[in-house]
Formats: structure tokens, sequence, C-alpha cells
């Protein structure tokens, strides 16, 4: 294990002990930023979701923003703008919170369509244009959205697929058991953990991580088995759009990372199976006839299923 994978660990090990019960989430969180990725938070108020992404970036020795959307958010805001100082004469760049490391977009969905169509600029080529001026924003860049599904139609506006593709996992924070929320309890009961979080991860170091995920081996028969998948996306009867070319190449490079994660120089045909839930449920569009039947989950499910894994695939001598 390499200075920078222990590095990474030992940032796990400390979200877990604020995130109580979140292991999984946190290790996901770990897979997509190596993996050059973007996340989608979604939950009922209250799971900690804010409190998650917070901790990610507290671990992380870069720069943290957050974005607090709302209908009457303008795209300026979040881009940032170009404004007369009346004591120089002159005009100034005020940089919007996207030039950052770390980006929560905090209830992403109350934003309206015009808003959220600027991060994708941001999430997909890393610069944004300020009065035609473009600006790169220095790697790493990491936005963690939120979104509470419990809204409705009321002042919310559903992100559209294409800026869906755009994340590379959606999670699900879920509640917590009955076990795990009474920990939550107690180690909440005279102590805010959070606070005592301190940087864990150079930001060198992460760049030199996301380098070494490429060289990640994945055998013919691992590849084979995640096209199979993608493929079963877009020819299956309940879905009308499946798992596009982007969304297969984001999938390759989370393996790698998840392989990484777990110490190991290649991936497996596990790795690939773990992963597909979290990349598939938000890519796929379900037919009329197939949404009234069954959810994405339910959908994704069956085709994982369908599809044979191949035995002791990925592994090197």
């Amino acid at each position: 294990m390499t200075i920078q994978q222990k590095e990474i660990r030992q940032a796990q090990e400390a979200i877990n002990q604020v995130i109580l019960g979140k292991g999984e989430m946190v290790e996901l969180l770990f897979t997509a930023i190596l993996a050059d990725g973007h996340v989608l938070l979604e939950s009922v108020p209250g799971s900690g979701k804010t409190k998650l992404a917070k901790s990610f970036a507290k671990v992380m020795d870069g720069k943290f923003s957050r974005i607090q959307f709302t209908p009457d958010v303008l795209p300026s805001d979040v881009t940032g703008i170009q404004f007369f100082n009346p004591k120089t004469q002159e005009f100034e760049l005020r940089k919007g919170p996207v030039m950052t490391n770390i980006l929560l977009a905090d209830e992403i969905n109350r934003a309206t369509p015009k808003t959220q169509s600027s991060l994708l600029e941001v999430m997909e080529e890393k610069q944004t244009t300020v009065d035609g001026e473009t600006m790169k924003i220095d790697a790493p860049l990491f936005v963690v959205a939120t979104q509470n599904p419990v809204e409705g139609n009321q002042g919310t506006f559903p992100l559209p697929e294409a800026q869906l593709d755009r994340f590379l996992f959606k999670l699900n924070m879920g509640y917590p058991s009955a076990e795990e929320e009474k920990n939550i309890l107690l180690t909440y009961q005279r102590n805010e953990p959070m606070d005592e979080l301190t940087s864990k991860i150079k930001l060198g170091d992460l760049l030199k991580l996301r380098e070494q995920v490429k060289e990640v081996t994945l055998a013919d028969d691992t590849l084979n088995y995640l096209l199979d998948l993608v493929r079963m996306t877009r020819n299956h009867t309940d879905v009308e759009l499946g798992v596009s070319t982007r969304g297969a190449l984001a999938f390759m490079r989370a393996s790698q990372a998840k392989a990484m994660l777990n110490g190991r120089s290649y991936v497996i045909p596990e790795d690939v199976k773990y992963l597909a839930p979290y990349l598939f449920e938000h890519r796929i569009v379900l037919s009329m006839e197939g949404a009234i039947r069954k959810s994405n989950e339910q959908i994704v499910k069956e085709m994982i299923e369908q599809v044979p894994v191949p035995v002791e695939a990925g592994q090197l001598q």
C-alpha cells in the first residue's frame, strides 16, 4: 500500500467517525473522486447528506465552496460576474463558488433549469465562462449535489437526463438502522465529531492516485462483462433510453478506482457488478409501460441478474 493509499484509508476512517453507519457511502465518494466523477446524493431531509459532503471536504487539503440552491439563484451566482467598481471606475471579475476543489451544490433540484445548466460546463469541461472570458478550474474539481425527493413538483425542477449523466453515482443515504441511530445520538450527545476532522489528503497525492487508477488492469473477460451490462440497458424491453458511451467510460474508470481502493492492481467482475446499480439507475429512462410496472431500481436489479458473471476473470497471476 502506497503512502497515498494510506492517506485515503485514514480519511475514510476519519469520516466514518462522523457519519456513522455509512461506510459504504463514504467509500463510494472516494471511488468517485478517484475516477474524476461527481456524485448526486438523494434522500429525505435530515439524513446527513450535507454533513457527509462537508466532512468529505474537511479531509481534503483544498478549497471548499457551497451553493444553497433556491429558485431565485442565477447562473452568475454560480459561475461569477463582471461588476463595475465605482472606486476604480473599472470592471472587475468576481469569481463564483465553482472556482474551488470541492463544491457542495445543496438542493440542486430547487434551482431553475437555466441555473442547473450553468453547472454543466463546469462539471464536464472543468472550466467556466463569464462574459465571454473562459477560465480553467484547477484540478481536482469534485461536485457533490444533494436533492430531496419528497418535495414533489412544488418549487422544484427535476434534473434532465443530460445533467444526470454528468453524475458518476446517484446515492441514496436512507434511514439508519435502530442500532446505528442510537449510536448517532450517543455520539452527538455532548460532542460534535466533525469539529475534530482535519486534512488527511494532499491534493497533489490525490492527483497522483488518479493517474495510478488509469493503470489498473481490466482483463478482456471483465471488460466484456462490463459492456454486456451496458448493452443490456439498451436492449431491455422496459427501457427507452439506456446507458450512453460516456456512461460506459465512467463505469470502466469507477471499476478501476474501486479496485485500487481495495488494494488491487486489477478489476474483478465483482467490482463491476457492485457498482452497476449506482451508475445505471439515474441513467436509464423507462418506457411508459415499464414505468407503470416497475421502478428503475427493480429493472436494474433484473438486468444485472440476467447477465452471467465471468468466473475468475481479471485475476492476474
